[in-house]
């Protein structure tokens, strides 16, 4: 098997791609991103969309995508203050892979299910 030797290689451990993967292989980073791939919305607006994140998790994770430059957050002029998340334009050039991998989870989903029952079911059979 040959080397990959080419920028950005994610196979290497301080390479900037293999953070960039970490970031994205976090378990809500590619729902968030996919969230706000239809516009802005606020904090609550994303929680109702994203069944099963807590606030605090949210919260993390938009302060982790913030740091990185993929999301923005801005305050609206209102009183109370509303502050509303949006993807920066590094954050827009996910929106087609994140959109395909959502596609292909779609259609594959209960795949991975169905295949994780056998293992589970190989794994029951051996150990009992």
């Amino acid at each position: 098997m040959g080397v990959f030797i080419r920028p950005g290689n994610v196979f290497l451990a301080d390479c900037p791609a293999r953070l960039a993967i970490e970031l994205l292989a976090d378990k809500w980073s590619v729902v968030v991103i996919y969230g706000l791939s239809q516009g802005p919305r606020r904090h609550n607006e994303l929680k109702a969309l994203i069944g099963g994140v807590s606030s605090k998790v949210l919260a993390q994770t938009m302060r982790r995508l913030q740091r990185h430059g993929l999301v923005g957050r801005s305050a609206l002029p209102e009183q109370p203050s509303i502050t509303q998340y949006e993807l920066t334009p590094l954050g827009q050039t996910l929106v087609e892979p994140v959109e395909m991998l959502s596609r292909w989870a779609e259609r594959h989903g209960s795949d991975v299910l169905e295949a994780h029952g056998e293992q589970t079911d190989v794994v029951a059979v051996t150990s009992g």
